[in-house]
């Protein structure tokens, strides 16, 4: 069954995986305050705008960020660099939240992206 919310996907987690990502969070919540947590496609997220554009998840052997963006990780290449990834997720340990300016770059950076489409959808329709 999915978690409603993200305390309670939280409080379903071990530790130290609980405190890294509610460290986390609060990292992100204080970079776009304004925006609503959610759980999309199971795991914790952060909409503005009506866009997903934040989120995390616990792994057996990781955590990760999720930018809910394919093609964010290739624009930072250097600030990610060190770190294992996919095209969807970034993963970082277990016992250590990710620097606070490394996800405010990725949140800066996806608001930018989520607003760019927006403003070409609206010159395109």
């Amino acid at each position: 069954m999915a978690p409603r919310g993200i305390d309670e996907y939280l409080a379903a987690l071990d530790e130290p995986k609980r405190t890294t990502l509610q460290k986390l969070r609060h990292i992100i919540r204080g970079i776009i305050p304004d925006a609503e947590e959610c759980i999309s496609y199971g795991m914790p997220a952060f909409r503005l705008e009506g866009k997903v554009i934040a989120g995390f998840a616990a792994f057996k052997n990781h955590l990760a960020y999720l930018p809910h963006s394919g093609s964010l990780f290739g624009e930072l290449s250097d600030d990610v660099a060190g770190y294992e990834s996919t095209p969807g997720s970034l993963h970082f340990s277990i016992d250590k939240p990710l620097p606070p300016a490394l996800v405010k770059k990725l949140i800066v950076t996806r608001l930018k992206e989520v607003r760019s489409r927006a403003l070409d959808k609206g010159r395109s329709a």
